[in-house]
C-alpha cells in the first residue's frame, strides 16, 4: 500500500497535473497532423524534459503518447490520411463512414473504441509485468545477450519487408553503439580524437534526427499540392443501441488481438489495428459491410491498435526491450533520469512503476471525455499549410537537440542523422532497428562479453533459458526468411500470369 501512495503522490502536485495537460494537448495535436510521428513528437519533448524531474517528465511523454492514439484517428476518418500509422486500419471503414455523413459517429466510436483498448491494455500490464519482471531476475550475462538477440531479432524481421534491409538497420544501430567507451576497459574506440564522442554517440540528438528531421526533408522533397478537403459535415455524433452492439462485438475481436500483437516486441499499433480489423471481419455474421462504412469495422481496428499500449509498456519495463520506437525513446530517457527500466526497476523503483501505470490510465480517461467533446473548428486545422508545420518542427528540433547538452556538437549530430535519416527512408531501410540497435548494443556487448569471460562461448548454452531464446531467435530469422522467399515466388507466379 505505501508504495502505490508514494507512486500516487505526484499527484498532488498542481504543477504535474500542468504538464500531464500539456502532453495531452500536444499529444492530440501530433495525431492530429498527418506526418508527424508519435516517435518523433516523443522524441522531441524528451529533450525538453530531461531538465525536469522524472516525475513530471514521464507525465509529458507518456501523456503524448496516450493523447496521440486519439488525435490520428481525426485525419483518417476526414480526409483519410492516417495521423500516425497506428491509425491506418482506421481508414478502412472510417473515411467509408465520413463520406456517407457519419463522421461525427465514426469520431465517436472511434474515441469509445480507443480509450476502451488502452484501458484493457494497462489491466494486462497490471495483471503480467510483475510475474515477467520475476522471471527475469534470474537472468544472467548469457539470457540478457539472448534476450536482447531476441528483441533486436522481432525488430528486424518486423520493421521491413526486406528482412537484408533491415538486418542493414540493425547493425548501422550496433555500430553507432560502439563509439565512446569500451563497457569492460573503459577505452576509448572509435571516437577519432573528438572529445563529445568518448561518451558515445548522443542518443537523443540521433532519435531526433532520424524521426523528426528526416521526416520534415521526405515531406519537402515528395510535397505535392492536393485538392483533398476534410469533410465538413459531421452528422450525428452518438451510436444507437444496435451500433453500440456492433461495435463491441468489433471491438472485442479486435481487442484481443491488440493485447496479443502488443506483447511482441516491435509490433506496432499499424500491424494489430490491419489484423485486427481482418479478424473482426472473419469472424463476423455481416463481413460483406466490412470497408463499405462499418462501425464494428471502426471499432475493431483502433482498439486492437490501441490495445497495444499495455504490450508495448510490459516489455519495456519488465526486461528492458523497448515494445516499440516510442518505448526506445522513453527508455533513453529514463536512463538518462537515473532510472534503468527492467526486472530490478520492480523491486528498486516499485513507486514509478505504480506512477507509469497511472499516468497512463489517467490520461486514456481524460483524453477519451475530451476526444468526445470535439467541435468544428478542429476540421479548419486540417486546411493548415504543411510548410508552417516543417518551420515549427525544424526549430523545434534544434532548440530540443541543444537543450540536452548545451552543445553545438549535439545539433550537428542531429542534422547528420537527419540525413543519413532521409537516405534510409529513400531506399526504404527502416529506422526503428537502427535505433533499437543504438539503444541495446552496448547492453548486448557488455552481456556477451561477462558471459564469455565467465565461462566461455559454451556459457550461452549453458541453461535452458538462454538455449530457449536464441532457438527463438533462429525461428525468427529463418521464418522470416522464408516468408520472404514464398511471398517473391508468389509475386513472380502472378506476373508470369497476367497477361501482356
Amino acid at each position: 500500500m505505501n508504495t502505490i501512495l508514494e507512486g500516487l503522490s505526484a499527484f498532488t502536485d498542481l504543477a504535474f497535473w500542468g504538464f500531464m495537460l500539456l502532453g495531452m494537448v500536444l499529444g492530440l495535436l501530433v495525431g492530429f497532423f498527418p506526418g508527424v510521428t508519435m516517435t518523433m513528437a516523443v522524441a522531441l519533448a524528451s529533450g525538453f524534459t530531461l531538465t525536469l524531474p522524472p516525475e513530471q517528465g514521464l507525465a509529458v511523454l507518456l501523456s503524448i503518447y496516450v493523447a496521440g492514439q486519439f488525435g490520428d484517428r481525426i485525419p483518417a476518418i476526414l480526409i483519410n490520411t492516417p495521423g500516425t500509422p497506428a491509425s491506418i486500419a482506421t481508414t478502412l471503414d472510417g473515411y467509408p463512414m465520413a463520406k456517407k455523413g457519419q463522421a461525427g459517429l465514426a469520431l465517436v466510436v472511434s474515441g469509445i473504441a480507443t480509450a476502451v483498448g488502452i484501458l484493457a491494455s494497462m489491466v494486462l500490464f497490471v495483471l503480467i509485468a510483475q510475474p515477467i519482471a520475476s522471471f527475469a531476475l534470474r537472468f544472467g550475462p548469457a539470457e540478457m545477450f539472448a534476450l536482447v538477440l531476441f528483441g533486436l531479432t522481432i525488430m528486424i524481421s518486423i520493421a521491413s519487408r526486406s528482412l537484408l534491409k533491415g538486418l542493414l538497420a540493425g547493425v548501422l544501430g550496433l555500430l553507432l553503439a560502439v563509439v565512446g567507451r569500451d563497457p569492460i576497459t573503459g577505452d576509448a574506440r572509435f571516437t577519432f580524437g573528438i572529445n563529445e564522442l568518448t561518451s558515445g554517440v548522443e542518443f537523443i540528438a540521433v532519435i531526433i534526427g532520424l524521426f523528426g528531421i528526416a521526416e520534415v526533408l521526405d515531406q519537402i522533397i515528395t510535397h505535392r499540392e492536393t485538392a483533398t478537403r476534410p469533410i465538413s459535415g459531421l452528422g450525428r455524433w452518438w451510436p444507437t443501441k444496435q451500433e453500440l452492439r456492433e461495435s463491441a462485438r468489433g471491438g472485442a475481436v479486435g481487442g484481443a488481438v491488440g493485447l496479443g500483437v502488443g506483447i511482441v516486441p516491435a509490433a506496432g499499433g499499424d500491424i494489430a489495428g490491419l489484423i485486427g480489423w481482418d479478424r473482426a471481419r472473419s469472424l463476423s455474421k455481416k463481413p460483406e459491410k466490412f470497408g463499405t462504412g462499418y462501425v464494428g469495422g471502426v471499432a475493431a481496428s483502433d482498439t486492437a491498435s490501441s490495445a497495444t499500449l499495455g504490450g508495448s509498456l510490459t516489455t519495456t519495463m519488465a526486461l528492458g526491450i523497448p515494445g516499440d520506437s516510442v518505448m526506445a525513446v522513453m527508455i533513453g530517457s529514463m536512463i538518462i533520469w537515473g532510472i534503468q527500466p527492467g526486472p530490478s526497476l520492480f523491486t528498486d523503483r516499485p513507486d514509478m512503476v505504480v506512477l507509469i501505470a497511472a499516468i497512463m490510465v489517467v490520461a486514456t480517461l481524460i483524453t477519451g471525455a475530451l476526444s468526445l467533446v470535439r467541435t468544428r473548428g478542429m476540421v479548419r486545422l486540417l486546411d493548415m499549410k504543411p510548410q508552417y508545420l516543417w518551420a515549427v518542427i525544424l526549430i523545434f528540433c534544434m532548440v530540443g537537440t541543444y537543450a540536452t547538452s548545451n552543445n553545438v556538437f549535439t545539433v550537428m549530430t542531429m542534422m547528420v542523422a537527419g540525413v543519413v535519416g532521409l537516405g534510409l527512408k529513400r531506399a526504404g531501410i527502416p529506422a526503428g532497428p537502427v535505433v533499437l540497435g543504438l539503444l541495446l548494443g552496448p547492453l548486448a556487448e557488455a552481456n556477451l562479453r561477462r558471459a564469455l569471460v565467465i565461462g566461455g562461448p559454451g556459457e550461452l548454452v549453458d541453461s535452458w533459458i538462454s538455449i530457449a531464446l536464441l532457438a527463438l531467435t533462429a525461428v525468427v530469422l529463418v521464418g522470416t526468411l522464408l516468408r520472404r522467399v514464398r511471398a517473391g515466388m508468389g509475386r513472380r507466379s502472378q506476373d508470369a500470369l497476367t497477361p501482356r
